[in-house]
């Protein structure tokens, strides 16, 4: 950059830490939802943070709704966003990989609260529990259709561990009938949909037909990190910085607007301080997950449960595209740790004694 400086005829100066000081600049005002609303669970009681999932939850199925109405239309209406994949089941999101992450971070909510309604000995127990089965053949129907291959990917463990999450929230006993209906209806459904709509999904994971661009750019984007360590290019500066480095022979009409994995292209705008944050965050989340699961059960703690589950589901998936740079699931993912944050602190029910 000096030397660039210098051939201009300019003299070497004070220069911005970021190569796109604006983009930074609405980076950091993007974060100001995520943290109102990570510090705003922190304050928030085990009933009104539960009332704030079954708001997620009803948006999650609407979102499938949408999508299927958007599908029935023949990919030309009902799409919310201007700029989108249509054609596709979007649903309330411009990409179909996001609606697919907002389902399977879901599922363990629906089916930790359904479950655990079986510890409680009123007629209301039913409706969560009828709930969270329906909200399972929502989530398969819903990801064949979709035809995320991450969502296809991450719906197996996100099934195993919110069943694992809902045998601890029903009391750690012997599977009742109304557990094993809840593991049926997930069997039910994917039975349904591998008869139904399997060539389709397998045709999603043929690379010959389908050739996958991210991959064959991740290591430019390396490439390219090398030469702003320690402390990259500046948060936003992803575009302009792959631009330069893009080689010819790659160029086409369209153009590579994230890493499509958040962990790389952190690494390439923030280098050292992002990871050495990354690591910090998974020692936190570590910690608090296994205090969460070692607990007993209460309504807080299953919330708790499902919260580190959907945490897991939302990293696994940005290491393969970037669902936390849409605002929904962002503020998802605060509260979700935000919630995970009190695994730490006594429960409400233990702290009233």
């Amino acid at each position: 950059m000096v030397l660039a400086l210098e051939l201009a005829g300019l003299q070497p100066g004070l220069v911005p830490a970021s190569l796109s000081p604006d983009l930074t600049w609405q980076a950091f005002l993007a974060l100001l939802p995520p943290i109102a609303a990570f510090v705003g669970m922190l304050s928030l009681n085990q009933a009104t943070a539960t009332r704030i999932i079954a708001i997620y939850l009803i948006a999650a199925v609407l979102s499938v709704l949408l999508g299927a109405a958007q599908l029935a239309s023949g990919g030309q209406q009902l799409y919310v966003w201007a700029t989108t994949a249509a054609g596709s089941v979007n649903g309330l999101f411009a990409n179909r990989n996001h609606l697919a992450t907002l389902l399977v971070a879901m599922l363990p909510f629906a089916v930790a609260m359904g479950a655990a309604s079986l510890r409680r000995r009123h007629d209301d127990r039913r409706l969560p529990l009828w709930f969270g089965a329906v909200f399972i053949g929502i989530v398969v129907i819903g990801l064949a259709a979709i035809r995320s291959r991450a969502g296809l990917i991450l719906l197996g463990p996100s099934i195993v561990l919110s069943l694992l999450a809902g045998w601890i929230a029903a009391g750690r006993g012997r599977p009742g009938p109304a557990l094993i209906g809840l593991a049926a209806a997930c069997v039910v459904a994917i039975g349904a949909v591998s008869v139904v709509a399997l060539p389709p999904i397998l045709e999603r994971f043929d690379s010959q037909s389908a050739p996958e661009g991210r991959f064959e750019n991740w290591p430019i984007v390396a490439g390219a990190s090398d030469a702003y360590l320690p402390l990259g290019s500046g948060i936003g500066s992803f575009d302009a910085v792959f631009r330069s480095v893009e080689p010819l022979e790659t160029l086409d009409p369209t153009f590579f607007n994230h890493a499509h994995n958040d962990y790389l292209e952190l690494w390439l705008e923030a280098g050292w301080p992002a990871a050495a944050l990354l690591i910090a965050f998974l020692i936190w989340y570590g910690r608090r997950t296994w205090a969460a699961w070692r607990a007993g059960t209460s309504r807080e703690r299953d919330l708790q449960r499902a919260a580190s589950v959907g945490i897991l589901m939302m990293l696994a998936h940005s290491a393969v595209d970037y669902p936390l740079r849409t605002a929904t699931l962002a503020v998802l993912f605060a509260f979700c740790v935000g919630l995970l944050e009190k695994a730490g602190q006594p429960s409400e029910r233990q702290a009233e004694r």
